[in-house]
């Protein structure tokens, strides 16, 4: 289990940050970006799992600032919430919190970044704006297909589900025609189908695309 750590960003915010500390010396660090439904125990399974995998991790709680202690979980109604609480929170603020996770988890080297959802465009755009990020990995990240203007520091590679009701195939293409230089998987799922409290959880499609994600990891943070 991990525990909770006051963080300062750069314009002076402060917000938790869960971290997640492996047993002997890390392999790397690595940042895990919420989804719209907060720090919540999903996001905090996920941070201990890679933990246990070697990474010193770290997540910050982007909605603190709108409100502290959010953790949704993935009713209808939460849904509508999180969705409030992302579109209030914007997407250019949350880097600089994102940037502040970062330096901490530098402590144990290099640093990646692994995004899901709401967090998933934000890997992608904390690849491309915040510097010090040596690969990326997003999955089933909406509106990134709007976001190609935008040029990766570091490699990246994407997850999108097949099935996805959110993120069409046209928009995938275009990410895959974009971005020849980094990997594009597809799954046979729907939107977020690493999330085992999600209807949506697709098993194999998770355990494929974390042993992509290790498999990257390993050797850009080595």
């Amino acid at each position: 289990m991990g525990m909770l750590l006051k963080t300062i960003a750069s314009d002076g915010h402060e917000f938790d940050t869960y971290i997640a500390q492996p047993n002997g010396t890390p392999l790397g660090g690595l940042v895990i970006i919420q989804e719209i439904f907060g720090l919540n125990n999903h996001i905090k399974s996920i941070a201990d799992r890679y933990a246990c995998e070697g990474y010193l991790v770290t997540a910050p709680a982007l909605f603190d600032r709108i409100d502290k202690g959010i953790e949704l979980n993935y009713e209808s109604d939460d849904i509508e919430k999180g969705r409030d609480l992302k579109n209030a929170t914007g997407d250019e603020l949350p880097l600089k919190d994102i940037d502040a996770a970062r330096s901490i988890a530098s402590a144990a080297g290099k640093v990646g970044i692994i995004g899901f959802c709401w967090g998933g465009t934000l890997a992608w755009l904390a690849a491309c704006k915040v510097s010090g990020f040596a690969c990326a990995s997003s999955y089933y990240g909406g509106g990134i297909a709007g976001l190609m203007s935008f040029t990766a520091k570091c490699p990246v590679i994407f997850h999108f589900g097949r099935e996805d009701h959110a993120i069409p195939p046209e928009e995938v293409e275009i990410i895959r025609v974009s971005q020849p230089d980094n990997h594009v998987y597809l799954y046979p799922a729907g939107h977020g189908f690493n999330c085992d409290q999600r209807r949506d959880f697709e098993p194999t499609s998770s355990k494929v695309a974390e042993e992509r994600t290790l498999e990257f990891l390993k050797k850009n943070l080595a």
